[in-house]
């Protein structure tokens, strides 16, 4: 990447603050995924085999109202430090007087974690004088920054974009560094044998990245509900399958403003949909044409699949994001799972950006045979979007 990383700078003694993503599930107080916080932890051995004082910051949920205690970082400080060795001590605020005690009585190689920064609301807020103002803050205790949640290098936050205006140097974390440059090789592959796969729910998040990949790619499969709005943008029925008046004029964007594309844009020949208008739970797999009032498409079809498998399994570049139909309720994750075994098969350079995707290849044992698995899903898609290009990534020192 063109961006210095912890490597390029000396952190010796220096008071650093991280910018990690430990936004993980937590029921009842108990973690119940710690990928993400273990996703942190070659950053954090670094920083102290090379002698920094580490201060973590991260998001947690969405609060949305004064900090509640199931949006608190503890249990977080707790699982890490069980994981690097260490007594991680747990600040209740992410300002102040409280962090800046605790960093006061730090020694070298010492970790500390404070508060979830959006239990302030001027981490999230579009006023940029008062983001700036609580980011003046939360960098006030450090010397340093180092950005290592690539999950949210897409916003400009206050612990993400805002704190780089108050510190020097900012830096990339080691996985901000491996995440930019395995999502760079999808920008700089040829298109000939270029696949991507795009599922989910929503034409309208996902419109930017399709006007992007268009381009590029030799084929792009649709998959998910995104692929009911393509239908019904074209005068196609889809019963009562999900699509919002928001995908629906997203479809209808794409179609119209792309013409000289849309040869490469791969919908479903077939889907499984499931009777809504009783209780009986009937369901049928039909050809794309034949949804009929009163039911449901759930997933794509069988035919679909077998297609969707052969195109990846023969791609030499694969970048998929998104599920291919309900993937929570069986046997609707049917598809998904059937891609996600061909993303394990293919031989190409294969890449997941995220969300249902990893847990698609994660419950089929495939995980080690994608060649990333990015931590970010909507940061990789505004990665592919904007061209290699993210907010809070720019904000650091180039590399010279």
């Amino acid at each position: 990447m063109d961006k210095k990383t912890i490597r390029d700078v000396s952190v010796a003694d220096q008071r650093v603050l991280v910018r990690a993503d430990f936004n993980v599930p937590i029921k009842a107080g108990r973690i119940t995924d710690d990928t993400r916080i273990k996703g942190s932890l070659l950053t954090i051995d670094y920083l102290r085999q090379e002698g920094a004082r580490i201060i973590l910051c991260s998001h947690l949920g969405r609060p949305k109202s004064d900090p509640l205690p199931k949006y608190s970082l503890k249990p977080v400080s707790i699982r890490l430090g069980e994981l690097i060795g260490i007594r991680v001590r747990f600040v209740d605020d992410c300002i102040g007087q409280p962090v800046a005690e605790a960093v006061a009585q730090m020694a070298t190689g010492d970790v500390i974690l404070v508060e979830n920064t959006r239990f302030y609301c001027a981490e999230e807020s579009k006023n940029e004088a008062e983001m700036l103002a609580f980011a003046e803050q939360l960098a006030a205790p450090a010397d340093m920054y180092v950005n290592d949640a690539f999950g949210t290098c897409h916003r400009k936050h206050a612990s993400t974009y805002g704190v780089t205006k108050y510190l020097s140097p900012c830096v990339a974390g080691l996985l901000v560094e491996e995440e930019v440059d395995k999502l760079s090789q999808l920008l700089q592959t040829p298109q000939e044998g270029f696949v991507a796969i795009l599922g989910g729910a929503k034409v309208e998040d996902k419109i930017g990245v399709i006007k992007a990949l268009l381009p590029r790619v030799e084929r792009l499969l649709i998959g998910g509900a995104m692929a009911w709005a393509f239908f019904k943008a074209q005068g196609m029925e889809i019963g009562e399958s999900l699509c919002t008046d928001k995908s629906l004029a997203g479809a209808q964007d794409i179609l119209s403003s792309m013409p000289n594309y849309l040869d490469r844009l791969v919908l479903p020949t077939d889907v499984h949909m499931k009777k809504v208008s009783d209780d009986s739970g009937e369901m049928k797999k039909v050809a794309a044409d034949q949804i009929e009032p009163g039911w449901n498409a759930l997933d794509i079809g069988p035919q679909t699949m077998k297609q969707y498998a052969d195109i990846v399994l023969a791609a030499q570049t694969v970048f998929w994001n998104g599920p291919m139909g309900y993937f929570e309720e069986p046997p609707f994750d049917h598809g998904t799972l059937v891609v996600a075994k061909a993303m394990g098969e293919c031989r190409g350079y294969n890449v997941i950006g995220g969300g249902d995707s990893v847990a698609a290849v994660t419950q089929m044992g495939l995980a080690d045979e994608i060649d990333h698995v990015s931590t970010g899903g909507g940061a990789s898609l505004k990665f592919i979007e904007n061209n290699g290009s993210l907010p809070a990534v720019e904000a650091l020192d180039q590399d010279v």
